[in-house]
């Protein structure tokens, strides 16, 4: 007997699914236990298990596929590092593809586009151009023959796009919605506590892993030491993954419970130092502050996170360094972080040809000296795709933020508010952070196609 839905405000009831996170939560906690063991052959299986758990998911809709991918991406880096203590160190990471070859599965559908029957959803505008740019930059990587680099690119930048396109064949936004809530509300207290035990005691695994990864801003292997990502890949994934979350969970479900819930993300959140993510959380928030529908719960949820990071900033082993990183928010441009991005511009406009005609897909060890740090989307598509093709894809996600904006100020239902809020939330990281990617592109792709077809507006079909 299937168990009634949790209840989203303003939702449409419907028969909810099967729950998509729970094969996938099994089948990383049975990786967990014997990872360690499994040795170098534990990195193909976990891959073959990804896609094994997208399938099982599939079968009972996309929404069930859609939280299994939430979980997968969620652990998939803790079990890698679980895998690696025991068999080595993996430089290339095989076990992160797991979770895009999960969101493949059911790309399948897209066959339907190729009909010229079908009609072609307004929704597909941003995809196609974002696709096409991404298609031109592995091009470029494949012209100067670099085949590895050319295949990692496509598949993190070109997955996401294909998944994204998926989702407006096939999904509803209050079911998809629904399912997000559903999958949040287990993810976010394993990752909160899990990322406070990870910043007051490091795990073999973790301290292993950081030891050899090409990531400088992971903080110290000791105690006390780490920039917390939790179960994540980096501090970024996790904080963007938690921000998300919490403004789902708190916005779209009801009761105290949803507050214990999140309360260990929201410490985790801040011990991550991830200020873009907080920046943009904050933006989500004023940005339901324009709505009558969420404009008390963002007060209070606005209350509630400051009330947390005053509480935060007077525990001695946390009050340091968040209370340090708080106050560099008003440093402004002397900020050293804000300074190295206004170098990495100056760099590629010194180049002989600017960056023109882009450099394809390049994947560098930051960690190595002479290599210049990518941050941020703008810097991304101007040294891939060049100025020409770097800027239509920049349009075409401003086109998909944009789109999701304006249907939420016209609709303002609360569903299309937090798909809005948590669309202004990314075009806020996409001068600061990579959005389009891997994790952080699914994360986007996934919400910020959620709204209405035209064909459905047209018949007044909600």
């Amino acid at each position: 007997m299937r168990t009634s839905p949790l209840p989203i405000d303003g939702a449409i009831r419907r028969p909810p699914s099967r729950q998509g996170w729970v094969p996938a939560l099994i089948f990383i906690a049975v990786f967990a236990l014997v990872g360690g063991f499994a040795g170098g052959l534990g990195r193909p299986l976990f891959v073959l298990g990804c896609m094994g758990v997208a399938i099982i998911a599939y079968r009972d809709g996309i929404a069930a596929h859609f939280q299994a991918s939430l979980v997968l991406f969620s652990f998939a880096p803790f079990i890698r590092r679980i895998v690696d203590n025991g068999a080595g160190y993996d430089e290339l990471g095989l076990m992160l593809i797991g979770p895009l070859m999960a969101l493949l599965v059911p790309v399948v559908e897209l066959r339907r586009l190729l009909d010229p029957r079908e009609p072609l959803d307004i929704r597909f505008g941003p995809l196609l151009l974002a696709g096409a740019c991404i298609v031109y930059a592995g091009i470029l990587s494949l012209l100067q023959g670099k085949m590895n680099d050319a295949a990692s690119g496509l598949l993190k930048w070109l997955t996401p796009v294909l998944y994204g396109a998926v989702l407006v064949l096939r999904a509803n936004r209050d079911e998809m919605l629904d399912a997000a809530v559903r999958a949040f509300f287990v993810i976010l207290p394993l990752t909160g506590l899990y990322g406070i035990l990870q910043y007051v005691d490091p795990q073999a695994w973790d301290r292993y892993w950081m030891e050899f990864a090409p990531i400088l801003s992971i903080g110290q292997p000791v105690p006390y030491g780490v920039r917390v990502f939790s179960t994540m890949n980096s501090p970024a994934s996790f904080a963007s993954f938690t921000a998300a979350g919490l403004l789902l969970v708190a916005f779209l479900r009801s009761g105290w419970v949803s507050f214990f819930v999140a309360a260990p993300s929201m410490l985790a959140l801040l011990l991550s130092l991830y200020r873009t993510a907080w920046l943009s959380m904050a933006l989500a928030l004023l940005f339901c502050l324009l709505f009558a529908r969420t404009r008390g719960k963002a007060q209070m949820i606005a209350v509630a996170l400051a009330i947390a990071g005053a509480v935060a900033v007077t525990i001695p082993p946390f009050s340091d360094v968040i209370g340090d990183r708080l106050a560099t928010l008003g440093q402004g441009s002397q900020d050293g972080s804000f300074q190295e991005r206004l170098t990495q511009y100056s760099t590629l406009w010194s180049l002989p040809d600017s960056s023109l005609i882009g450099n394809g897909f390049t994947i560098t060890d930051v960690g190595s000296a002479g290599q210049m740090p990518i941050d941020g989307m703008i810097i991304a598509c101007w040294l891939m795709m060049g100025i020409v093709f770097g800027i239509l894809c920049l349009c075409a996600f401003f086109w998909a933020i944009g789109r999701a904006v304006i249907r939420a100020l016209l609709e303002r239902s609360r569903q299309a508010i937090m798909i809005g809020a948590m669309a202004m939330g990314s075009m806020l990281q996409m001068p600061l952070a990579n959005i389009s990617a891997a994790e952080a592109g699914f994360l986007f792709w996934s919400f910020v196609v959620l709204i209405p077809s035209f064909q459905h507006r047209i018949s007044g079909t909600p």
